[in-house]
């Protein structure tokens, strides 16, 4: 029996991946000017950094229920069971709601094996979750195993996240207004890290070459089997030094694959132009 697979926009893949590999698709919203988007759908990354450029601050929002709910009663009229991976409910309400509404669309179809997992992941990184279940449904798994599959692949999964301008992290709240001048001043980099589903400080380091050093030491550190596994790496308007960090990572660990994408417009909004980040699987 068919498995349907359902993600949403903070997956951070092109929304050519999920057309062509039939993926439901639910976008988070944006609002920006005193307008709301819809991610990737009406606006996209580009247009959120350039607007963070010019001094406008964006606003994200769960997807509305409504939204969720019209693409579970899609799958629920197959028949065929169905998974939605969600963006980490400590990042977003979203996972909370489709919770609510596929209960909601359960007693229309109560027959209807429909599942929904808090990835506890974000951007590429819950990305290569969503490709991870992918190859799974097109292997002829059963729902369950591709469920039980899912959350020990989440589970394994390291995100290092680094910003290139703290003044993004300060409108948002994330730091001080004092502390960001002090770090640009000093071109501090900060390191971030994904705990629980929560975007948490790691360290601090000072330059770009050092930055670099100790992700790479991180990678060491925390990462193996490379040769079978895919290495995901997420930039927001700096693909250049996105392409560094990939040739750094094949020249050093020469993983099986690397895929690299835009960070979308939810989580941009809040990390802003500069922002690099790479995600692989723990030892």
């Amino acid at each position: 029996m068919t498995v349907h697979l359902i993600a949403d926009s903070a997956a951070d893949l092109p929304r050519s991946y999920f057309e062509e590999n039939g993926i439901g698709f639910i976008p988070l919203r944006v609002s920006l000017s005193d307008k709301e988007f819809e991610d990737a759908v009406t606006i996209d990354a580009d247009q959120i950094f350039e607007a963070m450029q010019n001094g406008e601050t964006p606003k994200t929002s769960q997807a509305s229920p409504q939204t969720i709910k019209n693409v579970f009663l899609q799958y629920a009229e197959t028949g065929d069971p169905a998974l939605y991976i969600a963006f980490s409910s400590g990042l977003s309400g979203t996972y909370q709601t489709a919770v609510m509404m596929a209960n909601e669309v359960k007693e229309e179809f109560p027959d209807f094996d429909l599942r929904v997992i808090d990835s506890k992941c974000a951007s590429l990184g819950y990305g290569l979750a969503v490709r991870h279940a992918a190859d799974l449904c097109i292997n002829g798994n059963t729902i369950q195993e591709i469920e039980t599959s899912v959350k020990n692949f989440c589970e394994q999964l390291e995100h290092i996240f680094t910003v290139d301008d703290l003044t993004y992290l300060a409108r948002g709240g994330r730091i001080s207004k004092t502390s960001a001048f002090v770090g640009g001043l000093l071109n501090i980099k900060p390191l971030l890290q994904m705990e629980d589903g929560k975007l948490v400080p790691l360290e601090k380091i000072r330059g770009q070459k050092k930055l670099f050093k100790r992700i790479i030491e991180l990678m060491k550190e925390r990462g193996g089997d490379w040769g079978n596994q895919t290495v995901g790496i997420s930039y927001a308007a700096n693909e250049e030094k996105a392409i560094d960090m990939k040739n750094l990572i094949e020249d050093t660990f020469k993983p099986k694959e690397i895929i690299m994408h835009s960070i979308g417009s939810t989580i941009g909004s809040h990390a802003g132009p500069g922002t690099l980040a790479i995600f692989f699987l723990k030892k």
